[in-house]
């Protein structure tokens, strides 16, 4: 599973802290996440950050 961080964000580094192994935030301000393929424990770390994201800029495909 691959994860993204779209427009929305506000750059409350709340993905970043959460899950650091997957999304990290830019020189821009605003989180993205890293490339590549989430699998495992780590899956359902980052979807722990996804749905706790304050305005939903987090998605998973």
């Amino acid at each position: 599973m691959k994860f993204l961080v779209n427009d929305a964000c506000i750059g409350c580094g709340l993905c970043a802290s959460m899950c650091p192994e997957v999304f990290e935030m830019a020189d821009s301000g605003f989180a993205k996440a890293k490339d590549g393929e989430v699998d495992g424990a780590l899956e359902g770390k980052a979807h722990e950050a996804l749905e706790s994201c304050p305005v939903s800029a987090i998605e998973a495909e």
